[in-house]
């Protein structure tokens, strides 16, 4: 690839990123206003365009009047009030087709033009099928509260969010290495940051999937307990960990107060460079818009705005492990006089 080249696709991988960023976040407020069981039908192409008409709206409506949710939670709302909540799934649904168009098109003409390598083309196609996986999820995730009980299962919602940010991690990874091509490895603790903050945000899916954050919106202390006494009250013992409220905002807790260690360490290692600094300033805001949207009750606006300093975390840890390589290690050669 000449240079020209490794930075058209850098720039194309960074949009990709940044709609993705675009997409969890809408995602956030998606789910914070209860829109995501609007739209019960799977449809990736008739599906992008909007109600056109009056009777659109009313076929629409009459479909959601057939729901759990509706039936059990929303029995007053109006044709009104649905399409408050229909706009922000659509939305949510439009961005995932806008990401795999913008992702797929490009591809396809740099490939067909010989503009990419064989190694990233391979990489790029996986990316895709991650994208295809995303969308299927996606589908998966709110079927499960189309049945008797109206909330979509916790670990299919935290699958949703985890392979979003996979998608968003590889882009932005390979086209940092497009950017500035680096042959050292990657020191462990730099290199260990990325995984430790996919685990707090794959743990934070599984707190809002159960809505733990209603339940326990106290800190430091969860209602008073350092470990609630309720946080293995299921059996078998595993399934706490994916359906008891205590157990699994403890769990996002815990990766916290990890995350508490290991960034100021990383931090203090690189403090000279900008991308530790970025990554030590994104960590306090997003600590601070979570301690903020428990304590609030979890709004809006504070919910969305933790989800999204997710993947704005996220990404500073890639700067900074792609930034802060381990120096080759030089054997001494002993030459005989």
């Amino acid at each position: 690839m000449t240079e020209r080249d490794r930075r058209r696709v850098a720039g194309w991988l960074l949009l990709c990123a940044g709609l993705v960023f675009a997409m969890v976040l809408v995602g956030g407020v998606t789910r914070l206003t209860r829109s995501g069981l609007s739209i019960v039908e799977w449809q990736p192409l008739v599906g992008a365009l909007p109600p056109l008409s009056q009777a659109d709206w009313e076929a629409l409506f009459a479909r959601y009047r057939e729901t759990p949710e509706f039936r059990l939670v929303n029995f007053q709302m109006t044709l009104e009030g649905f399409k408050g909540i229909f706009w922000w799934e659509y939305l949510h649904r439009l961005l995932g087709r806008a990401v795999g168009f913008v992702f797929l098109l490009p591809y396809l003409w740099f490939l067909l033009r010989g503009r990419l390598e064989r190694p990233l083309a391979w990489k790029l196609a996986g990316i895709f099928f991650l994208g295809a996986l995303q969308g299927a999820m996606g589908w998966i995730m709110v079927q499960s509260g189309l049945i008797e009980d109206p909330k979509v299962d916790p670990v299919r919602l935290s699958a949703h969010l985890g392979i979003a940010l996979a998608i968003f991690a590889a882009e932005l990874w390979l086209a940092l290495e497009l950017l500035a091509p680096r042959k050292t490895r990657v020191e462990w603790l730099p290199g260990a940051l990325p995984f430790v903050i996919f685990a707090m945000a794959f743990s934070g899916g599984m707190v809002a999937g159960l809505r733990a954050g209603y339940a326990y919106n106290t800190f430091p202390l969860m209602n008073g307990h350092l470990v609630p006494p309720e946080v293995l009250m299921l059996e078998p013992w595993w399934r706490n960990f994916l359906y008891n409220m205590a157990a699994v905002q403890l769990v996002h807790r815990a990766f916290f107060w990890l995350l508490c260690i290991l960034i100021p360490l990383a931090w203090w290692r690189a403090r000279d460079t900008l991308a530790a600094n970025a990554l030590l300033a994104a960590f306090v805001v997003q600590g601070t818009l979570g301690i903020s949207t428990l304590l609030a009750g979890v709004p809006v606006g504070l919910g969305a705005a933790h989800q999204g300093g997710a993947v704005l975390l996220m990404a500073a840890a890639l700067w900074v492990a792609h930034s802060a390589r381990a120096r080759p290690v030089h054997r001494a050669i002993h030459v005989p006089a």
